[in-house]
């Protein structure tokens, strides 16, 4: 029975230990970038949301190759519901950083209401930044699709 009790204790700090990642500030300063850029984009502000990106960034979703003005077009300028709302929930998986570009991987969950609806959305991307003008922006982002319901 103790050893049932230790090994029992044993899987639940090494979970609970490697399950909380701990981040640098400046990891932390890359991840509030990403949560910017979404909450622009759930705003429905286009002016905000190319600040937060560079100019000829790209957006690798559904298959295709998105510019900014193709995600403008699609999430801003198409959607004219007037009961709009998104909330975006980010698990940070992984935050790589060099001296001018980092990479991040996170899980995604949006909840979007539109048109007395709501559906929950939840995607894999990966996102990588450069510095421009002294500060991280958006290069290129890849979005992989993983439910909608």
């Amino acid at each position: 029975m103790k050893k049932i009790t230790i090994l029992i204790i044993a899987l639940f700090v090494t979970v609970f230990a490697t399950g909380q990642q701990q981040f640098s500030k400046e990891q932390k300063k890359l991840q509030q970038t990403v949560v910017n850029m979404f909450e622009a984009l759930s705003n429905r502000d286009s002016i905000a949301l190319k600040s937060f990106c560079i100019p000829d960034v790209t957006f690798y979703e559904y298959g295709q190759i998105w510019n900014i003005d193709t995600l403008i077009r699609k999430a801003i300028t198409m959607n004219q519901s007037t009961d709009f709302k998104r909330t975006n929930t980010f698990d940070f998986i992984n935050v790589e950083t060099g001296q001018t570009k980092a990479w991040l991987t996170y899980r995604l969950s949006s909840v979007i209401t539109r048109d007395s609806g709501e559906t929950l959305i939840q995607w894999l991307e990966t996102v990588c930044l450069v510095i421009q003008d002294r500060q991280w922006k958006v290069k290129h982002l890849h979005s992989t699709l993983i439910k909608r319901s």
